[in-house]
């Protein structure tokens, strides 16, 4: 499991880049014909394509999984595939690629792979965009999708908040920041005042975060500037949270004479609810339990991945049953090298029972 993951690691694989996307997962089709028998089907809409195995039938059980990640090209030269101290380090290790290989060799324990399916995303850390829809098809129906996406500090991942993304984008008029500034009208200067209207939709007491992140504004040091933008991150557990958000975004009104709003993006992932995992919790802790493994946790958590979209088409959904470590999306993000065979040892018990 150790030198598969490595090999993963060293085939790095920026959200960005479709070739190098796309090449690691080919890297997971050869693991899954070496160990399972038979090749995925390789999806491509344009230049984006995802994989998808299957073992026949009708899907039964979906494990979902993606490969691209957050670190650009280069950082396996400086940070290369480590480990030490019983920990397995490198871009990509925990999340999530251990999850991967999990999941491969979790399947190779069953005899009978008929309504499985196991599908790889090539876009989740950008949201999914090209990948959404083949989720929700893939899933429809199932009696249940297993999330290879690391734990957080072991435990599983029960709920997770709905997601949505926006740029606000705000449009002024330039003139010379000398000569004659009150012929212009300020994007800057409307845009702070959109930030601060922004940070007042949030509800800390439900949960829901509303938070400026990337802004921009202006061309030149001399210049009043004409256009300005701040992307928005949402995160809300509930459905009408999230609607309430959205609301409240759209009807933003510029308060600096000239300028104008313009709001792009929406919702992109639905929450998970604990409800869509609580029967697969029960039985994640009966199984370990029986493998006498380490008891199980479980946690919400405000991060999203593609088991938001299993759960919005009503698919029972338990996520986090990948790698066991910490630091994801940081610099030494590990995985523990002990809990490895243990958690596929908990998806192998998943997934026989599911099919039974």
């Amino acid at each position: 499991m150790i030198e598969e993951l490595e090999g993963l690691v060293a085939c790095e694989s920026p959200s960005a880049d479709d070739a190098a996307t796309e090449a690691a997962a080919r890297l997971v089709d050869d693991l899954l014909l070496d160990h399972l028998g038979s090749r995925g089907s390789w999806i491509a809409d344009g230049g984006r394509g995802h994989l998808l195995w299957s073992g026949g039938g009708t899907t039964k059980v979906l494990l979902v999984g993606h490969v691209d990640t957050v670190w650009p090209f280069g950082t396996t030269a400086r940070w290369p595939f480590s480990v030490a101290d019983g920990r397995a380090s490198g871009p990509g290790a925990f999340d999530m690629k251990a999850g991967l290989v999990q999941g491969i060799w979790a399947l190779r324990e069953l005899d009978d792979l008929t309504g499985v399916s196991f599908l790889v995303t090539t876009d989740e850390e950008v949201g999914s965009p090209t990948s959404r829809e083949l989720i929700e098809q893939t899933a429809a129906g199932a009696r249940a999708a297993l999330v290879l996406e690391p734990s957080a500090d072991a435990a599983l991942k029960s709920a997770r908040k709905g997601v949505s993304m926006y740029d606000l984008v705000v449009h002024g008029r330039a003139a010379h920041a000398g000569l004659e500034p009150e012929r212009g009208a300020n994007a800057a200067v409307e845009l702070a005042h959109q930030v601060l209207a922004v940070l007042e939709i949030a509800d800390v007491p439900l949960g829901t975060t509303v938070t400026p992140t990337v802004l921009s504004a202006g061309t030149t040091t001399n210049t009043v500037p004409a256009s300005a933008h701040v992307a928005i991150d949402v995160r809300a557990a509930e459905p009408a949270e999230q609607q309430r958000v959205d609301e409240a975004l759209r009807n933003l009104v510029a308060r600096t004479p000239g300028t104008s709003l313009q709001l792009r993006g929406g919702p992109n992932r639905p929450p998970l609810p604990s409800s869509a995992s609580a029967e697969l919790m029960t039985r994640a802790r009966r199984i370990a339990a029986e493998l006498r493994l380490p008891p199980l946790a479980d946690v919400a958590v405000g991060g999203g991945s593609d088991g938001n979209f299993t759960a919005g088409v009503g698919v029972p959904t338990l996520d986090g049953l990948g790698a066991v470590g910490a630091g994801a999306h940081a610099e030494g993000e590990h995985v523990l090298v002990e809990a490895m065979p243990q958690r596929a040892a908990l998806v192998t018990g998943l997934v026989r029972e599911l099919l039974s």
